[in-house]
């Protein structure tokens, strides 16, 4: 990329596909969200202009099981207070493989992106039913955020998502290594940036966000780097938190490229879209967990927690994409 990707020309580029707020919506406008330990979908509806509705995001998390109920939870309440949308359960599914891709496939002309693998756990029917998922995903053109157990499926299975430029995968370190081998990429002596931008390569220029003290996002031809300040304290679930935020800003970036609200062309995001709207939504993500453990942190310390970090997502996000928008007075 050219040497104007510093942070705060990439900061203004990503705030150029961020819907602007109106004051014309009431709450069913807003949308609704419902959750599951199979599936948690989030559905925000916004409008621009009071004399046309359209939809400007909505988000489903593929994730949760008897394990770990509180991955998925994060991933989506991330998104919510992005969003700004109403919150609600429904049950536990549990019909046969086929009749619940099927209910979570008759969701898809409602969504926009997909989260998949937080909390997802590693049992034979959870992953099965998510592989096929993901392929009817792909079938939709839906962009796919693949985080935790997520990873451990494409790793054993990497055409799953080879070749699939909507797609962003979040590895750690370990998972990181896993997924290189998985496709025969040399990840020990190789300098970090090269080595994530070979894993997107070998992946077909999937987006590859590699987390670490430096986070380095790669769609195999382009690397940004996000070294923004966080925090030492490294707390369950804020991967979660990561994976929900990519989510929006991916919803989000759709939506500009459908031209849902009105804009004017942007070069820097309207040429190869599929190419650069997966790698500014990753590194925007990075960005904005990042302040948000930084925040977090100088508040609560060693005690910090995720939770602690998602009340700072409202603050953080202002203060990175909207600085000049102040809070409303009591």
């Amino acid at each position: 990329m050219a040497a104007s990707n510093t942070a705060s020309n990439l900061v203004k580029t990503v705030t150029k596909f961020i819907p602007p707020l109106s004051n014309a919506l009431h709450k069913g406008q807003a949308g609704a969200f419902q959750t599951s330990p199979l599936v948690c979908w989030l559905k925000g509806e916004k409008r621009l202009t009071a004399n046309i509705l359209e939809s400007l995001g909505r988000i489903a998390v593929i994730g949760g099981s008897e394990d770990y109920t509180g991955a998925p939870y994060f991933a989506s309440i991330t998104s919510l207070k992005l969003a700004s949308i109403d919150l609600k359960n429904q049950d536990r599914v549990e019909a046969e493989i086929n009749k619940i891709v099927e209910r979570v496939t008759s969701m898809f002309p409602r969504l926009h992106v997909l989260v998949v693998g937080p909390g997802l756990s590693r049992d034979e029917i959870m992953i099965e039913t998510t592989k096929r998922v993901i392929v009817k995903a792909k079938e939709n053109g839906m962009p796919l955020v693949i985080d935790a157990d997520g990873l451990y499926l494409v790793q054993n299975n990497p055409d799953i998502i080879r070749g699939y430029p909507l797609a962003v995968l979040t590895p750690n370190a370990n998972e990181f290594t896993r997924l290189c081998e998985s496709v025969n990429v040399p990840c020990g002596k190789e300098h970090r940036d090269d080595v994530a931008q070979k894993l997107s390569q070998a992946f077909g220029n999937v987006t590859i966000l590699q987390k670490g003290s430096r986070d380095i996002i790669s769609n195999g031809k382009d690397v940004l780097i996000c070294d923004a300040e966080g925090s030492p304290r490294r707390c369950g679930g804020q991967g979660d938190l990561l994976s929900g935020a990519c989510a929006t800003f991916l919803a989000w970036g759709k939506n500009y490229e459908a031209k849902a609200w009105e804009h004017p062309s942007n070069p820097d995001i309207d040429n190869d879209f599929q190419i650069r709207i997966p790698l500014l939504a990753a590194w925007a993500a990075a960005l904005l967990t990042r302040n948000c453990s930084r925040a977090g942190f100088a508040k609560h310390g060693r005690a910090m927690m995720t939770t602690d970090m998602i009340e700072q997502v409202g603050d953080v996000f202002r203060s990175i994409f909207e600085p000049d928008q102040k809070k409303a007075a009591l």
